[in-house]
């Protein structure tokens, strides 16, 4: 290729050098610490099962995936959260796969996660990583499983609410961009009477 105006090449290779760079991130997950939705969480989506992941995973869904939640009605989690579900998705490396759900606004509105741990003590570690006990109030609902429930803005995700529970090796987290916990709470009740745990 031959350039008719060599002086103007560093400004198309600067261009097409920001361009490129602008689109590599995506900001809809990403001030939150997500992990943002690029191709890596596109492979992720479609990848099986990982046994194993840390306790502190977050789900990380592509935006504009729309992928139904295999156990929680979406409406529901519209009239729950008091927000329209305008996007989900779903993020398989967890078994079965977190949930994500989308309003109007850049981050997620919703996250669900339910882990089948190796025991009880990884359970008890992903409620403490979820609601730690420092910054979140004890929870006990629906009967059997315990853990926290609280505020984020000081520690863990700022601007979202939390109700993290286990029983035995099972855990539940929610996430909610809304202040009150009833909202996480009564997804997280949703989630455990639809799968039966």
């Amino acid at each position: 290729m031959t350039f008719r105006h060599p002086s103007r090449l560093p400004l198309i290779l600067g261009t097409a050098l920001a361009l490129g760079l602008a689109g590599c991130s995506d900001s809809s997950t990403a001030s939150l610490g997500f992990g943002g939705a690029d191709e890596g969480s596109e492979e992720a989506s479609i990848s099986d099962a990982q046994p194993g992941l840390p306790v502190d995973t977050l789900p990380e869904v592509a935006r504009g995936a729309n992928e139904v939640c295999p156990y929680l009605d979406t409406q529901f989690v519209a009239n729950t959260n008091g927000q329209r579900v305008i996007d989900q998705g779903v993020d398989t490396r967890f078994d079965p796969p977190a949930c994500v759900f989308w309003s109007y606004g850049d981050n997620p509105q919703v996250m669900v996660s339910v882990r089948y741990n190796e025991d009880e003590a990884i359970a008890r570690q992903v409620v403490d990583w979820a609601a730690p006990v420092g910054s979140t109030e004890p929870a006990d609902q629906p009967a059997g499983f315990q853990g926290g429930r609280g505020s984020l803005d000081e520690s863990g995700l700022p601007g979202y609410s939390v109700y993290a529970v286990a029983k035995g090796a099972t855990s539940v987290v929610v996430f909610s961009d809304q202040e009150q916990t009833i909202k996480p709470e009564s997804i997280a009740e949703e989630v455990i009477s639809n799968l039966g745990l």
